[in-house]
């Protein structure tokens, strides 16, 4: 007989910031298909109007949009005090940049086009993590 699921307090709530809607869409998409909970955003100054802590348990973003970078909402995030797991999914393969978001605190680097995989396990990890 299968385990049954335990019940948690709050679903996840997971945060996606890309200004490619295709992409946005497919990791919407992959989220669902997890029976996680998701709210998507094309840049970071949304997602910040309505971030207080405690409401995402994640947050998925691209480095280079227009405005704030993904790099530079972490380092925000970072300076109030917020301690969300973020995971940087970039088309860019450079070792600075990726240097940069790991001494920054982000949880993941993945490179486009991203293993739905590798995605999924680094973001079971960092809800693993948020939940401690």
């Amino acid at each position: 007989m299968p385990a049954k699921a335990i019940p948690l307090s709050k679903a996840p709530m997971v945060a996606i910031i890309d200004d490619d809607e295709a992409v946005r869409e497919a990791l919407s998409d992959l989220l669902l298909a997890l029976d996680l909970s998701c709210r998507t955003f094309d840049r970071a100054e949304p997602f910040m109007a309505e971030y207080v802590p405690g409401r995402f348990d994640c947050l998925i973003t691209d480095v280079s949009m227009p405005g704030l970078s993904g790099l530079d909402l972490m380092q925000h995030l970072r300076s109030i005090g917020a301690s969300i797991p973020v995971i940087i999914v970039t088309a860019g393969m450079n070792p600075a940049t990726r240097m940069r978001a790991m001494e920054g605190g982000a949880h993941a680097y993945l490179t486009k086009p991203v293993s739905g995989e590798a995605l999924v396990r680094h973001l079971r990890s960092a809800l693993r993590h948020c939940a401690e």
